[in-house]
């Protein structure tokens, strides 16, 4: 691609043929009189979102619509809860939970006789009211998306449709009109702050690595997401791709650097091989490569794949891994930006950060900071999940109240249970208990009550949930990823692990509760990396503000939840129990005696609390004691 003016041609070439996706189509212009947007992210996909376009592909053959409809395979919507999700313009309706058996309904009713098919249509959660068209769906009302503006509306395998919605166009204006020190003003105007946890200033980390004098510069991505349940970068990656592309040149452009390198987990396979369909399509394009619009400036990626270490979201312990060193972390200072990946000046953000820059120089950094709080511009996305309504991945202001994003966008908690608690930024994070129920997210506020942003993880808990065992299942991941350089992780997060096993099996006293609390503080101030410094997170928190669980669990032996099975026992109830041996015969361990028609019994000795008998009981005659 030659300049600026080539590219706004060919932006408004590729627009022709996406017309009814944009908001100001004009039909007179469609080439196609149907467009049929179809989730092609994991989830949908596992879903079996790829049969339902085979088969769509075959009904619409048959009914000799093929050139006249189009079929786009694009990334995550957001609602995943309702998936896979396919959306047909020019009217926008959208279906749920599609299946490939709903094609032939869906080209037959909708695309032939101008039908709606009404079992695939949303209802709301609370009116039961149909909603036809997403968007409208209380999941999205409260929303504002930025990082995630192109997925669920782009083909990410295609360039065209890119460069259609403004692609590369932030590259170009970069390129041709701004100095670098033009960008790192905007930067800083805007207030974006790193995604990846520490919230660290974007245009303060570019300014230092562009300060660093060296003949040779990198730029890098970190995509290796590992917190459980996350899953915001991936779906950023596999749903618009090119622009952390883009934006990867912007900051190769800032600091004066020719090189970069995306460094993503091998198990985001569809992840892994749109970006390598993406870099091709940009070096054809020219937007990667030499003479980047005509200019000086000259920039390539390469793809670098992780073998799933959790350690090595750390950025030091990525540079190790990316050298083909074993992932552990370096000590600092020197930082990254100073010495980095081959001992040479490197910036390192994550892909959430990178997403939000395009945007930014497109529409002002005043557009970005417009919303948000003082010290927390902008939006995040978050992955929710766990007890919840609408699981997904939402993207909201910062300062949005964590009860606006479990109530309003996530359609509060399943089964009339209670919130209980909200855990944010994974293993690293803290449980953010009813008491701050309106908090408003964003870094300082969920660092004040003793929780962290982290790369976006929001799991919910509901009164079913022991604080104690949501304690033991985070440092037993920490302790599982420990890369074991340094003895305050390497043993630290054993010992404490030890000493929650000892609470939740009824053998501790209170004095093993303040060696807890003594022995995290430690962990804490002496570990090297963040990986060990935010370890205790999850035990520090549930302490504060459930510590009568924990008395619960020492001075009592029981679990108030009834999930630690050393502390409970399956009881059946005499004048409940109706002698079906419904419960016997799915018992896996026979635990369960007891005639037909007689009152059973379950041997305690036997038990595994598995909970299986409670799953298979029709007459709620067993509990929990």
């Amino acid at each position: 691609m030659k300049d600026w003016n080539e590219l706004t041609e060919l932006r408004d070439t590729h627009r022709q043929t996406i017309t009814m996706r944009l908001d100001d189509h004009d039909a007179a212009e469609n080439q196609y009189d149907k467009e049929i947007l179809v989730c092609a992210g994991t989830g949908c996909i596992s879903s079996k979102s790829g049969e339902f376009v085979d088969a769509l592909k075959e009904e619409l053959a048959k009914n000799e619509l093929t050139e006249k409809v189009n079929i786009v395979k694009t990334g995550c919507f957001g609602l995943c809860a309702q998936g896979p999700i396919v959306i047909i313009y020019p009217e926008a309706v959208f279906y749920h939970q599609v299946q490939p058996k709903h094609a032939k309904k869906i080209v037959s009713d909708h695309l032939v006789k101008g039908k709606l098919v009404e079992k695939l249509l949303y209802h709301d959660n609370e009116t039961k009211e149909i909603i036809n068209k997403l968007m409208d769906t209380p999941f999205y009302h409260k929303q504002k998306r930025v990082a995630l503006r192109n997925c669920g509306r782009i083909n990410p395998e295609k360039i065209e449709e890119y460069i259609a919605f403004d692609g590369y166009q932030a590259l170009a204006k970069v390129v041709n009109d701004y100095s670098r020190d033009d960008v790192l003003s905007t930067l800083e105007t805007s207030g974006l702050r790193g995604r990846g946890g520490a919230g660290f200033p974007t245009f303060m980390k570019w300014s230092f690595a562009k300060a660093s004098q060296s003949d040779q510069k990198y730029v890098i991505c970190n995509a290796d997401e590992g917190d459980p349940g996350a899953f915001m970068d991936r779906s950023v990656l596999e749903g618009d791709p090119h622009a952390v592309i883009e934006a990867m040149a912007i900051a190769g452009y800032t600091i004066g650097a020719n090189q970069g390198y995306i460094y993503v987990r091998a198990e985001y396979p569809i992840a892994v091989n749109r970006l390598r369909i993406a870099i091709k399509q940009a070096r054809e394009e020219g937007v990667l490569g030499d003479h980047i619009f005509g200019s000086d400036f000259s920039f390539d990626l390469d793809l670098r794949l992780g073998a799933g270490a959790f350690v090595c979201g750390e950025e030091t312990a990525l540079l190790e891994s990316i050298e083909g060193h074993r992932g552990e972390p370096r000590p600092r200072p020197p930082f990254p930006a100073v010495k980095g990946l081959f001992g040479k000046p490197t910036i390192v953000n994550n892909v959430e950060t990178l997403a939000n820059i395009p945007q930014i120089i497109l529409k002002g950094p005043e557009w970005f900071a417009s919303f948000g709080t003082e010290k927390s511009k902008g939006t995040k996305v978050f992955a929710l999940g766990g007890k919840i309504q609408n699981t997904g991945l939402v993207e909201i202001p910062m300062g949005t109240t964590l009860r606006e994003i479990v109530e309003d966008i996530g359609g509060g908690i399943p089964n009339g249970k209670k919130f209980k608690a909200a855990q944010t930024g994974g293993p690293s994070g803290g449980c953010i208990p009813p008491e701050h129920y309106d908090v408003p997210i964003d870094y300082e506020n969920l660092k004040k009550i003793g929780s962290m942003m982290g790369s976006g993880g929001l799991i919910v808990m509901d009164e079913d949930n022991c604080m104690v065992d949501i304690a033991k299942f985070f440092l037993e991941f920490t302790v599982e990823e420990s890369c074991g350089k340094c003895v305050p992780c390497r043993v630290g997060t054993k010992r404490l692990l030890e000493l929650l096993d000892k609470i939740t099996m009824g053998k501790a006293t209170l004095d093993d509760l303040d060696k807890m609390e003594e022995l995290c503080h430690h962990i804490q101030e002496n570990s090297l990396c963040g990986l060990g410094q935010t370890a205790p997170n999850p035990v520090l928190s549930t302490l504060r503000y459930f510590r009568e669980e924990y008395e619960a669990h020492v001075l009592e032996r029981r679990c108030p939840s009834g999930v630690c099975k050393n502390l409970i026992q399956y009881r059946i109830l005499p004048d409940k129990c109706t002698g079906c041996r419904a419960c016997a015969k799915g018992c896996p361990v026979s635990a369960i005696s007891g005639e037909a028609k007689q009152i059973h019994e379950i041997d305690q000795s036997i038990c595994t609390k598995c909970g299986l008998c409670i799953d298979t009981c029709r007459y709620d005659a067993i509990t929990v004691i």
